[in-house]
């Protein structure tokens, strides 16, 4: 039954046409535009004279308005690739029913028949760039993700056998490479000097109709939409030059002809283009080509620390200036991190002479460290700037840098929880892990601000404003000391240390 309510589901998908039994091209409308012409004026004696309806003029002549050279330049470099490759499917469970049995007998018992998976041919199609005249192209991972046969489609009508170099699927990144002469290929541009506002166009064989030139400009940087798990690093140019299914690994260029973005997923309600696009950085690519080139994998670094936003809570507690960086809420032990003498609740401000802007950057900027070298990295720690010399590890598969997680702090009302001292009983009743020093919280009031906070029940509290508390009193007077403005609490949930920040009373 309709009950009058729509609900809108927000989801990121990504750019590439689903891999499909059997491909369905969908057609699109085409927009005519209506060129306005001033008409001319003329006087009631030459309306009387002539007789006829008032001359049209012509239009001023002027330079063309136009990316069609841009066009020309980018358009031979950006192929169409189609990947086949072999799926089973099992019996499904209606074999399992005794349909079949109960009315045509025991010899149609399915249930006795052997479940023999069965296996079909699954297409998909995509856009690459070709970035070298020797035959290298570039697309994303998800569209030859599981290919037994790739072909790349030229512009000028051959068709081409693609071999993997390699893939990347942190970075939704994969090189290929053909062999054919007379290749036409794109210059990767400085993806760190885009600016939000600039023009930018996306070229790819949107819904497998042809190759397609679209437009608009880059609607933000630094994007993360958070697709995939942690171990994805996403640092996305944002666009709202109108991107579709098909144009996955397609090319997203300045008006100078230089690739900027490889065009990899959308945003949208309705899984079709409403004007969020994203790109990953040609300067993140121009890493994972090097890479995939010389070692057929990438190698990535890693800290060893657990970060989370800076909030603006966090920093007035902090007394910090600006909303920025990354705190350190957790250090793991032997890591690249503890050597380098970086504390729990240390701000990093830079990183190898780049600013920290939030945790999704500094991620990036380390993992694009080369595994033993030396960067220096400025932290805040009780109010003053300390600049340390860190060595990164490799981030093996088995180690990874974990994203971070925000704090709630939509506080309102008053603190409302009910803690305990952390006893040996206490400890092993919410399973608080050994040597573990703080309260635990037993009970959360729903209306109360620490619920507000997402604190809840189990939630071990270490510190109150960088102070370590160890029995309720402590708690007590920590609380009531910073009465006038946001808590900044560090608990321990589950084994890992966050950083909550609790507002003050209204």
């Amino acid at each position: 039954m309709n009950d009058g309510r729509i609900t809108l589901t927000r989801r990121a998908k990504q750019a590439g046409l689903a891999a499909l039994a059997a491909v369905t091209l969908l057609g699109g409308a085409t927009w005519h535009g209506l060129a306005a012409v001033p008409q001319a004026t003329q006087s009631k004696t030459d309306r009387s004279t002539t007789g006829t309806t008032p001359a049209v003029g012509h239009a001023i002549a002027a330079g063309r308005d136009s990316y069609a050279d841009v066009v020309k330049i980018v358009a031979p470099a950006v192929v169409t690739i189609r990947v086949e490759g072999k799926a089973k499917v099992s019996p499904t469970e209606f074999q399992e029913d005794d349909f079949f049995r109960r009315f045509f007998g025991e010899q149609f018992d399915r249930r006795q028949q052997p479940r023999t998976p069965r296996s079909f041919k699954q297409r998909g199609l995509g856009s690459g760039v070709v970035i070298s005249n020797d035959g290298y192209i570039l697309t994303n991972n998800h569209v030859v993700n599981g290919a037994d046969d790739i072909k790349v489609d030229l512009t000028d009508g051959r068709t081409v056998t693609a071999k993997v170099i390699g893939t990347d699927k942190p970075s939704d990144l994969a090189l290929l490479k053909v062999i054919a002469t007379d290749l036409h290929a794109l210059t990767l541009g400085n993806s760190d000097a885009v600016q939000v506002g600039d023009v930018v166009l996306a070229v790819g064989n949107p819904l497998g109709i042809g190759q397609t030139v679209t437009m608009g400009i880059v609607s933000a940087k630094g994007r993360s939409t958070a697709v995939g798990d942690d171990r994805n690093y996403e640092d996305f140019l944002q666009t709202d030059a109108p991107i579709n299914h098909g144009n996955s690994g397609g090319a997203l260029v300045n008006t100078k002809g230089e690739l900027v973005g490889i065009n990899s997923q959308i945003l949208s309600n309705s899984g079709e283009n409403i004007g969020i696009g994203f790109a990953i950085p040609a300067n993140m690519a121009r890493h994972v080509v090097d890479e995939l080139r010389a070692n057929g994998k990438v190698t990535r670094a890693r800290l060893g620390v657990l970060v989370q936003p800076v909030t603006s809570d966090i920093a007035s507690s902090l007394g910090l200036k600006q909303v920025n960086g990354a705190i350190v809420s957790e250090v793991e032990p032997g890591s690249a991190a503890l050597r380098a003498g970086i504390r729990q609740g240390d701000v990093i401000l830079s990183f190898d002479g780049q600013a920290v802007h939030d945790t999704n950057t500094l991620r990036n900027r380390v993992a694009e460290t080369k595994p033993g070298s030396e960067a220096k990295i400025v932290v805040l720690r009780d109010g003053s700037e300390k600049t340390l010399t860190v060595k990164p590890e490799e981030a093996s598969a088995g180690k990874v840098a974990r994203r971070g997680e925000e704090p709630a702090a939509d506080d309102k009302a008053s603190l409302g929880i009910s803690v305990a001292p952390l006893t040996p009983d206490v400890a092993s009743r919410f399973g608080v892990p050994k040597n573990t020093k703080g309260v635990v919280i037993e009970d959360v009031k729903p209306d109360g601000r620490a619920a507000d906070a997402g604190l809840r029940a189990g939630d071990v509290i270490e510190q109150v404003n960088r102070q370590s508390v160890e029995n309720v009193e402590e708690l007590r007077t920590a609380v009531r000391r910073g009465a006038d403005k946001p808590l900044l609490l560090l608990i321990k949930r589950e084994g890992r240390n966050l950083f909550v920040t609790v507002r003050p009373n209204a």
